[in-house]
């Protein structure tokens, strides 16, 4: 396995990290190999592999993977796009699209697959035929993987949801869920409320060494012939046992089958030889404090929530005896974490109360437009074993990341990493026999380039790419939140040490300190940005320069062309100058502004202010921007062009995006307005630092090319971000570039912290 060279240990901060956020320190972890990892080795977007003449602006996603006995074909279902779709993981560094088929040929153009298995020589696909809510329909096809030809089809008699397959092939079994119509309102209760008939069961399906023609069904009702709750269910205390809604299975080697209930909170079991409920248990409630629950652009952990349901979506066997579940919640709960269960007394044998969030938080996932309603949303959990370690993969659907953790105890998980996705990571695949892990994530949406994709990740020796930068805690082990990182400046005095700064992805602006001698980074500090009257302050803060005289400079983006500014703060963070730009400028202004500031201080102790413009002025020449200089003693502007590059990428658009002095220099990024396999332009140039203020015609500054960055972006082998933003020189004479993940909104939401050699190196001196 080929690891990257742009980051190194993790262990420490990551040990740390997990400490800090209540998780069982990694030394807990008897059997765990401490120079093992899973690395992100590739991330294929699905809509490449679409039929041929098909627009690629399609939605096509990825949600529920299989994968082929033999490891090496990769199967995933696409509901959006009626079909199914192969991909050749033979080579997991570069796997290739190896077509579809279509379900909705085989039936009608509205079916849907929900879920897919592999036994044998055959794919099972579930899917979906509903034409209702209230007439639920689906059917089981059996696909033979070499010819991908039908050759059985089943009547499942109901809207299926998830399959699984016992260990020794002789059982799959379906959860029929029959789900809810969440715009109905049933007799006595509220819009989208339970019961609502027809009831879910689940279907078990005898394959016991046959022929698919020879395979056949057995329902196990989860209520009475008559619509009545069974007695087990009714005292198990589920929230409507009449209408039970079955949504994830999983098989344990004992041939015992678990059932969530995600709506009514509870796991029904089920012995598969016979078909016999052996035991029915109330998932329970979880009071969780600590975390964030106001979506109010401030990530704030001291909310709480109190006796809520957990309802659990996906389930996974430990062992014979203990359950992990992932409590998304759906309608009247979801406590932000995951949960093991003694299967034997359906008790809680394990919770992660607020540190599965706090990881979002840890590593710039959280998603505080979600933080009013479920949060991270763990969707999807997965058990497998390793190299004789057992691995729990715990995915969030709205932080976009995978959670791993090692259960030598179950009573005890112990963190290990955190994976990063591409957005709604649903189906979580371990795939032991070749060490690696498949996430297909669902999200897509070609309008803001948010892809669906398959992301692989590897178990090896090594440390892996991700994180590159991750928050401390202070006293009381609360992590710093933190995300939207569109910039970077050195602090003076200090040889390792950076500033960043948030920008309008969040309430309030703070000033993040980054210990970059640390690998990962580490955010050891914030300073909330206030205004003149001490209050605290939004700013759209695109550019931060700390002043060796003390305080910082802000380049503030507006929404029009006057609300961009130059503001000046103190140490303390408090706003003391504020300086438009000239009205000829700013009338000429989009919403692309101001992007970048830094500065310099001669000898006389005159202070010099650059900044950069993003786009052109609609006063100026296609394809020239502006670099700004202000002469803060004498409160006057002037003004240089910069020509940008192109991409023939049509709705692409060019800008800057930092500036930062280098020596006599100026060093800018350029980038274009795309991100993932269509990324093209991701690079910094120098240009000569002007002496003098500029008069008369707009002089545009020759340009030297210092480093394309790009393929420091690839080499994380993930979704190459867009926005690389951020950009200094620090005190190390090391050279720093960081994307702004845009607070995990249309973004993956993954930053990557840049080490790119020295200002000798990449800039040719000092």
């Amino acid at each position: 396995m080929t690891l990257r060279r742009a980051f190194t240990a993790l262990t420490a901060a990551g040990v740390a990290a997990a400490s800090l956020t209540g998780a069982t320190p990694a030394s807990a972890g008897a059997h765990h190999h401490p120079s093992l990892a899973f690395d992100r080795v590739a991330t294929y977007p699905v809509f490449q592999n679409r039929p041929a003449g098909e627009d690629p602006t399609t939605a096509t996603v990825a949600e529920i993977s299989a994968v082929s006995e033999d490891g090496r074909t990769l199967i995933h279902t696409d509901a959006l796009a009626r079909r199914i779709g192969f991909l050749d993981i033979s080579r997991a560094d570069r796997p290739r699209g190896l077509g579809t088929l279509s379900l909705a040929q085989l039936g009608n153009a509205e079916d849907e697959p929900t879920s897919v298995a592999v036994v044998g020589r055959y794919v099972l696909v579930v899917v979906n035929t509903s034409a209702s809510y209230t007439a639920p329909s689906g059917r089981l096809d059996v696909i033979e993987l070499a010819s991908r030809k039908r050759v059985a089809s089943f009547d499942l008699g109901g809207q299926p949801d998830s399959i699984a397959i016992s260990t020794d092939k002789r059982y799959a079994a379906i959860a029929i869920e029959n789900e809810r119509d969440e715009e109905a309102t049933p007799p006595g209760g509220e819009e989208g409320d339970l019961p609502q008939a027809p009831a879910g069961f689940v279907q078990i399906v005898d394959l016991a060494g046959k022929a698919p023609a020879g395979w056949r069904l057995r329902p196990v009702a989860l209520t009475g012939a008559d619509g009545s709750a069974l007695p087990a269910l009714a005292q198990a205390g589920l929230a409507a046992p009449t209408d039970p809604e079955p949504e994830y299975v999983s098989i344990n080697s004992r041939n015992q089958l678990a059932v969530t209930l995600q709506e009514n909170n509870g796991v029904v079991l089920i012995d598969l030889p016979t078909g016999r409920i052996t035991k029915v248990f109330s998932a329970g409630t979880a009071t969780i404090s600590g975390i964030d629950t106001k979506k109010d652009g401030v990530i704030d952990l001291t909310g709480s929530i109190t006796d809520v349901p957990r309802e659990p979506d996906a389930v996974a066997w430990v062992d014979d005896s203990y359950l992990a579940t992932a409590n998304e919640g759906d309608w009247h709960g979801g406590t932000r974490g995951w949960s093991v269960f003694d299967s034997r007394s359906g008790r809680v044998a394990w919770d992660a109360g607020n540190t599965f969030e706090r990881l979002a938080v840890t590593y710039g996932l959280h998603n505080e437009d979600r933080a009013a309603k479920k949060g991270t949303e763990p969707e999807g959990v997965a058990v497998a074993e390793y190299d004789g370690v057992r691995y729990a993969f715990v995915g969030s659907e709205r932080s976009n990341f995978v959670a791993v953790y090692d259960l030598g105890d179950p009573t005890r998980p112990v963190f290990r990493q955190v994976l990063p996705t591409t957005n709604g990571p649903e189906g979580l695949l371990p795939i032991p026999s070749r060490g690696l892990l498949a996430v297909s994530s669902e999200e897509d949406d070609a309008s803001v380039n948010v892809r669906a994709s398959v992301s692989l990740f590897q178990l090896g020796k090594g440390t892996p790419a991700f994180p590159s930068i991750v928050s401390g805690t202070d006293r009381a082990g609360t992590p710093t939140g933190w995300g939207a990182l569109g910039a970077l400046s050195a602090v003076p005095g200090k040889r390792d040490q950076l500033y960043s700064v948030t920008d309008a992805a969040y309430g309030q602006t703070r000033i993040l300190t980054v210990d970059a001698k640390r690998t990962p980074a580490v955010i050891t500090g914030a300073l909330p940005v206030r205004d003149a009257a001490g209050a605290p302050i939004g700013y759209d803060a695109e550019g931060i320069f700390a002043r060796p005289q003390g305080g910082f400079w802000l380049a503030v983006e507006g929404a029009k062309g006057a609300e961009n500014t130059l503001v000046r703060l103190d140490a303390a963070g408090v706003t003391r100058q504020t300086v438009a730009l000239p009205a000829e400028v700013a009338a000429g202004l989009g919403k692309q502004g101001l992007e970048g500031v830094t500065a310099t201080t001669d000898r006389q102790g005159r202070e010099i202010v650059w900044v950069a413009v993003q786009r052109e002025l609609s006063t100026d020449p296609a394809g020239i921007v502006r670099l700004g200089r202000y002469d803060v003693a004498a409160g006057t502007w002037s003004w240089f062009g910069y020509r940008l590059g192109a991409t023939t990428v049509p709705g692409d658009w060019m800008g800057l995006s930092e500036i930062t002095v280098v020596g006599d220099r100026l060093a800018v990024i350029e980038r274009d307005k795309l991100n993932g396999p269509a990324a093209t332009v991701k690079r910094i140039y120098t240009v000569p630092l002007p002496g003098a203020a500029a008069t008369g015609p707009l002089t545009v500054l020759p340009k030297t090319l210092a480093v394309d960055v790009l393929p420091a972006l690839r080499a994380t082998n993930g979704w190459t971000q867009e926005k690389l933003e951020g950009l200094t020189v620090a005190g190390n004479g090391e050279v720093y570039a960081i994307t702004d993940n845009d607070g995990v909104q249309d973004a993956t939401g993954e930053t990557v912290l840049l080490r790119l050699g020295s200002s000798r190196k990449v800039f040719g001196r000092r």
